[in-house]
């Protein structure tokens, strides 16, 4: 790719990004969907100013994504986790286990392959942490009980979605389906978050006294992204995924004194390169494969209409497993019901490795976008309008960048 036609793309993609970002909030809905949106517009089917298979414009892709994992680790509270106990792990592994079960066993009566089918379930099982916080944040009931089950769980599913990815990531390159091989990749990326946390969270604290004793300009900011790609680099060589590292070391660095200025920090220029991730997935979608009118193609719709059903029920029936006196449990699942960030990468490694048609992939995404939009009005005819929480903690790309102390 020339450098115009690379200046060319950029511009395409950021406007893209902050236009239709822009709109799609304005409606209601999280901004991630308007950006989708306007990829779709700039790339294979329209525009055609965004070629999602160059390596460049691939490889600022996934920059994004490793930045998004940073900040998801840096928001993820492993004490609010273990406070909601019991009830958000068994949500979180029924909202797993649910899915993708029925994901996969939906691939198979289509005849897929078995690794086409593990894709398509393993898309099913992340909620969108960030997507389920500013709903119920912008509804006033982000300090329910209910809310507290569902972030708790949220968190919960995103680990084990990101431990999936990795183990999918590694089969998609070719690694053996097999009992030792599953295990050996499962053990690796549990392996490298446990050492990362351990060993980080003696490094990091000594590592940020060092910067403020040198009080280098922006230092604090540097040090933690070249943590983050530092981690992301290591858990590449150690054979997990680069995402597995960046979240590893979002983690570290919000168990330090520094962390909301280090995620004030890194918020605006992640804000830069995260949307170039959700655009070039746009970008990807053929919506010629999702013609009604094509007898060829229909299938491909009709194929992401049944992953959304088998995604809805699946999350809502988790909210049933929680436990507890007065929990409303049918809140408690539609909160999990949205897919966000994880079930595109997935979507998008499915894709890039050819597991995925385009035919597939769009149906992943029409999915992604169904459970998204319909998150706010379920929520909403369930919970009464009160005050919105003030509570950036929980605040991904999404969101609003947390206040200034």
């Amino acid at each position: 790719m020339h450098i115009d036609q690379f200046l060319l793309a950029l511009v395409a993609i950021f406007v893209a990004a902050k236009l239709f970002g822009e709109i799609a909030e304005r409606l209601g809905q999280p901004a991630v969907l308007g950006e989708i949106i306007g990829g779709i517009l700039i790339g294979v089917s329209g525009l055609k100013l965004v070629d999602p298979k160059d390596v460049t414009i691939h490889l600022l892709s996934e920059l994004g994504v490793i930045l998004l994992l940073f900040l998801i680790g840096l928001e993820t509270d492993l004490s609010k986790l273990l406070a909601v106990g019991g009830p958000a792990a068994a949500v979180a592994v029924v909202g797993v286990t649910l899915p993708f079960a029925g994901g996969y066993l939906f691939g198979n009566w289509l005849g897929l392959e078995t690794m086409v089918s593990v894709f398509m379930g393993a898309a099913l099982t992340a909620t969108s942490v960030g997507i389920t916080a500013r709903v119920l944040s912008d509804l006033g009931h982000l300090q329910d009980r209910e809310s507290q089950v569902v972030l708790g769980a949220a968190v919960v599913d995103d680990i084990i979605g990101i431990i999936l990815l990795s183990l999918l990531g590694s089969l998609a390159g070719g690694a053996e389906l097999s009992v030792m091989g599953v295990s050996r990749i499962v053990l690796i990326a549990f392996g490298f978050v446990i050492v990362a946390i351990l060993v980080g969270s003696k490094l990091a604290p000594a590592l940020i006294r060092a910067i403020e004793r040198i009080n280098m300009a922006k230092g604090l900011f540097f040090a933690a992204v070249v943590f983050a790609f530092v981690l992301a680099y290591l858990a590449d060589v150690v054979g997990s995924a680069v995402i597995i590292g960046a979240f590893a070391a979002g983690l570290v660095l919000a168990r330090t004194e520094k962390a909301k200025e280090i995620e004030h920090q890194v918020h605006d220029v992640a804000t830069f390169f995260i949307p170039i991730f959700f655009v070039v997935t746009g970008a990807a979608i053929d919506i010629r494969t999702l013609n009604p009118f094509n007898p060829d193609t229909r299938q491909f719709l009709l194929i992401g209409l049944a992953l959304t059903a088998i995604g809805v029920v699946g999350k809502i029936a988790a909210g049933y497993a929680a436990w507890g006196p007065g929990l409303k449990r049918l809140i408690i699942g539609v909160g999990m019901v949205p897919r966000g960030e994880v079930g595109l990468i997935f979507a998008q490694i499915g894709l890039a490795s050819g597991l995925l048609s385009a035919g597939l992939f769009s149906a992943v995404t029409v999915m992604v976008i169904l459970t998204t939009i319909a998150t706010l009005p379920m929520l909403r005819m369930l919970l009464d309008k009160k005050t919105p929480d003030a509570h950036p903690e929980y605040s991904d790309y999404v969101m609003d960048a947390p206040d200034d102390d």
